[in-house]
């Protein structure tokens, strides 16, 4: 019997949808976005993400749905509606890509003074 009420959850999770929110205020906290989300349907989960050095959000945040149903509406309705005194933009979250990395540009191989290529053991 447990192993069915397992089963069953698991097909719940996967009927979940995630939402992009951006143009978030930076004082929007996440109880703020469960409870305008929460009037729509029911919501799984809420992710503001901040700067990981200052902890300050970064302006966007993420909404998990239950159904895709109630994420459909939520995009339907809540996108370009004023939140806090600003405009949200709502779209359906897209997989994440770049593997995370932080900063803009590679970093250059060591020469260690002596310039590239350069061999001063032959």
């Amino acid at each position: 019997m447990a192993r069915s009420a397992r089963n069953s959850r698991e097909g719940e999770r996967d009927m979940t949808k995630k939402i992009y929110v951006g143009n978030l205020a930076y004082t929007v906290a996440e109880d703020d976005l469960n409870d305008a989300f929460g009037k729509i349907g029911e919501v799984q989960s809420v992710k503001i993400i901040k700067d990981v050095a200052t902890g300050r959000s970064k302006g966007f945040g993420f909404v998990e749905m239950s159904t895709e149903q109630d994420a459909d509406t939520a995009i339907s309705t809540l996108n370009g509606t004023m939140f806090m005194d600003r405009a949200l933009n709502v779209s359906e979250a897209r997989p994440q890509t770049g593997g995370g990395k932080v900063g803009g540009r590679p970093r250059p191989e060591k020469s260690f003074g002596r310039g590239k290529g350069s061999n001063r053991w032959r």
